[in-house]
């Protein structure tokens, strides 16, 4: 049984990783969620402690991963004596068997023998490799973990990561698996397809109260539905109606399959520039067009973004919101701009790479 932590002990921290430039929309969620208390926030990088170490820590819907903090810094010297430091840190600054017994009890141990693996992420440029990090990571747990433990390559029960950016490193053990990033839901997938954590941090913008009309004009596999639903079940709200739709027939195929065990969408073939929906009959547009590389010509973009921003705002209600993600920052602002939408929060993000901006606009 776990000992119980003393009233004047305070709970280990605890890091998420993120979308770098969301990490704002993830210390919102982690506050009204769970309760948490913000210590710092870095490039992809939340540190927080809850008040209580559960099983909700893994219902978040904004981070990628979330961990308990073994240790950290942001005095890396990116030279080679920082393997030293790496080492003398998971050796002494790490209290091992405490954050393994709360790991254990928020992830029980598997059947069978418990496997382990380790896991170095390092960008920026040092003078020494990532393997090398790894091998400072592992010299320093030596003794720390149950010798009956076998070490795997991949799908370990027990994960200790360290990742370094630049002058900043973090090491922790992992809570989360695959399925935070990836979801359950998602079977289906397109090329070029939404994470559910960028859009889960678009719905949060969108502020969806109960028996709202949500509306995603181009919903390519329903990744911005599915979260709208998810939303919608943990907000313990009843919306009104949830529409999407897109030009292409394999999108809403995939979005029809991804969606069905979620709660009851309308999903039809049109053309987002031609909505057939009734006049400020939506009150929320949640929508990621199609980035510049997934059209045949990128100078078509300014031209879309008018023509569909023209009918979203036919069909939006007054006040309603809309939160667009899209790489051309400055072609949806002009076409925002026509329709006399205000602008309320930008965030500037990269998505699979690329640059790209996630931004709040209301219909006044």
């Amino acid at each position: 049984m776990s000992r119980r932590r003393s009233a004047s002990e305070p709970a280990p921290l605890c890091y998420a990783m993120v979308f770098a430039g969301l990490e704002s929309v993830a210390e919102d969620e982690i506050t009204r969620t769970l309760g948490g208390e913000m210590k710092r926030s870095g490039q992809g990088l939340v540190v927080f402690r809850v008040p209580e170490l559960d099983a909700a820590l893994l219902q978040l819907r904004t981070t990628e991963d979330v961990f308990l903090l073994a240790w950290g810094t942001d005095k890396l010297t990116y030279r080679a004596a920082d393997l030293d430091r790496i080492r003398q840190w998971t050796a002494r600054e790490a209290d091992w068997e405490k954050l393994l017994r709360i790991h254990h009890g928020i992830r029980p141990k598997p059947k069978g023998k418990t496997t382990w693996r380790l896991v170095a992420q390092m960008s920026g440029e040092h003078a020494y490799r990532r393997h090398d990090a790894r091998k400072a990571l592992a010299e320093g747990l030596a003794g720390k973990l149950p010798s009956s433990w076998r070490y795997v390559e991949e799908n370990a029960s027990v994960e200790i990561w360290l990742t370094i950016h630049e002058a900043t490193a973090v090491c922790g053990l992992r809570l989360s698996d695959r399925t935070m990033r990836h979801r359950t839901y998602k079977m289906e997938h397109l090329p070029a397809s939404l994470r559910p954590t960028a859009a889960a941090a678009m719905i949060q913008l969108a502020q969806i109260k109960p028996q709202h009309v949500v509306l995603d004009p181009m919903c390519g596999a329903g990744t911005i539905l599915a979260e709208v639903h998810e939303w919608a079940r943990r907000s313990d709200i009843r919306l009104g109606r949830v529409l999407g739709g897109d030009v292409e027939m394999a999108a809403l195929r995939a979005a029809g399959h991804n969606l069905r065990r979620l709660g009851h969408t309308i999903l039809a073939r049109w053309d987002a520039r031609a909505l057939p929906l009734a006049d400020e009959s939506v009150d929320r547009i949640v929508c990621n067009p199609p980035f510049g590389r997934q059209l045949l010509r990128p100078q078509d973009i300014g031209p879309l973004y008018v023509d569909v921003l023209r009918d979203c705002n036919r069909v939006l209600r007054p006040r309603g919101r809309a939160v667009f993600l899209v790489a051309d920052f400055h072609a949806l602002k002009e076409a925002a701009t026509a329709v006399q939408w205000r602008p309320e929060r930008q965030f500037r993000v990269r998505i699979l790479g690329y640059p790209a901006s996630m931004s709040v606009w209301r219909k006044d």
